[in-house]
């Protein structure tokens, strides 16, 4: 028979879970083996987890709404805007005739230059000019000691006149039939001989005189009274600077442009100006340089530019149409073309191959532009060939 107080405990487990649990009754230390926590599900804590499941599926829905059913009120779309054209400046250039030349630069040379010799041997008698004096063709510069070819001379002359006798003699002698053939012969033979010494003396007591050859200046002169000269020594230097001639080395690319007889100005280190016509054109290339020598006569009849120094040669060679621009506004393609940019009548940039024909200390002539056309002066670096430009002038610019 099972007692109340045991009833009761058996219908409350609850109470006796919590009344055997580690807390709340005393450790059995008469108990060797421990015992098993058992716990029960509260049904009512699982209400939580339903609540928080319903809350979030109402906030995902709210959030998600926006997209499902658009609201009445949209934010407006911005539209990105076309960039508007680059603004240049631009100038309109209108084509001129330019005239073309060839410039160079070159060495004035004496027109003749000659080095003046002794012809004989002996001594000088008498020196006539000195240097630095301008002479005519035939003046007499020196002359040698004649002693010894007026002996030479009186010789000859003697010698022809016996040679002369004996011949005679021999002829007539002929004639008579006393004397034979051959000692005309040897008579004739013998004359002729002494006829030639005389002639040796005679251009000996010429070369005893030194003259010039051609209208110049003494440019050097070797000589002193009393001095001994061999034959061949060189005893002066004969310059003519009357006129001037300016020597100019022309590469082959431009041995076409040039031609004898064309007009050239010469401005001279000196500061002198003269013009000049060109003489010789070489037609064999020197082999160092592969270029070619040409010539341009200067008149200098008073002698005030003198030969050796520098000068600058302009030889036109020719008219053309071209444009006169700045060498500001000269760019390069992608190709490395050298060219000008432009715009058009429908505002577009164009770019136009140029070749540089003159060069000016404000500018330079180019061809390979239209007759008229409006070229970019400024902000040609900021656009591109078939871009769509703003063009404004270089007054609106400012």
């Amino acid at each position: 028979m099972t007692s109340k107080p045991e009833i009761a405990k058996a219908a409350d487990p609850a109470k006796d879970s919590v009344e055997k649990s580690p807390a709340t009754e005393a450790p059995d230390t008469t108990k060797a083996e421990p015992q098993r926590l058992t716990f029960t599900s509260d049904k009512g804590a699982s209400r939580s987890t339903w609540v928080a499941a319903l809350l979030v599926v109402l906030i995902v829905g709210w959030m998600g709404s926006g997209f499902i059913i658009p609201s009445k009120e949209t934010d407006p779309v911005i539209k990105r805007e076309e960039p508007k054209p680059v603004a240049v400046a631009v100038a309109t250039s209108v084509a001129e005739t330019v005239t073309q030349f060839y410039q160079a630069e070159g060495q004035a040379l004496p027109d003749r230059d000659t080095t003046m010799r002794a012809e004989t041997s002996g001594n000088i008698a008498e020196v006539l000019v000195r240097k630095g004096l301008d002479v005519s063709a035939g003046d007499i510069i020196a002359r040698f000691d004649p002693t010894n070819n007026k002996a030479d001379a009186n010789r000859a002359a003697e010698a022809l006149a016996q040679a002369q006798r004996e011949f005679d003699n021999a002829e007539q002698l002929l004639e008579r039939g006393v004397a034979t053939t051959d000692r005309v012969v040897q008579a004739r033979a013998a004359l002729a001989s002494a006829q030639a010494q005389v002639t040796a003396a005679e251009q000996a007591a010429e070369a005893l005189t030194i003259t010039a050859t051609f209208d110049g200046r003494i440019e050097t002169l070797n000589l002193d009274e009393g001095e001994f000269v061999s034959a061949g020594t060189e005893v002066g230097r004969l310059v003519d600077i009357t006129p001037l001639t300016v020597a100019i080395q022309v590469p082959q690319q431009s041995l076409t442009r040039l031609s004898v007889g064309q007009t050239a100005t010469v401005r001279f280190i000196t500061g002198e100006e003269r013009a000049g016509v060109v003489t010789f054109m070489g037609t064999s290339a020197a082999s160092e340089t592969r270029t070619f020598l040409a010539e341009i006569e200067v008149e200098n009849e008073d002698g005030a530019i003198p030969a050796g120094i520098s000068a600058e040669v302009i030889i036109p060679t020719g008219e053309v149409t071209a444009h006169f621009v700045s060498p500001s506004i000269v760019s390069l393609d992608a190709q490395g073309a050298l060219g000008i940019k432009t715009v058009n009548a429908d505002n577009v940039v164009e770019f136009y191959e140029i070749e540089v024909v003159k060069a000016q200390i404000d500018g330079i002539w180019v061809t390979g532009l239209p007759e008229s056309v409006d070229i970019i002066t400024v902000g040609q670096g900021f656009v591109n060939e078939a871009e769509t430009v703003a063009p404004m002038t270089e007054e609106q610019n400012q």
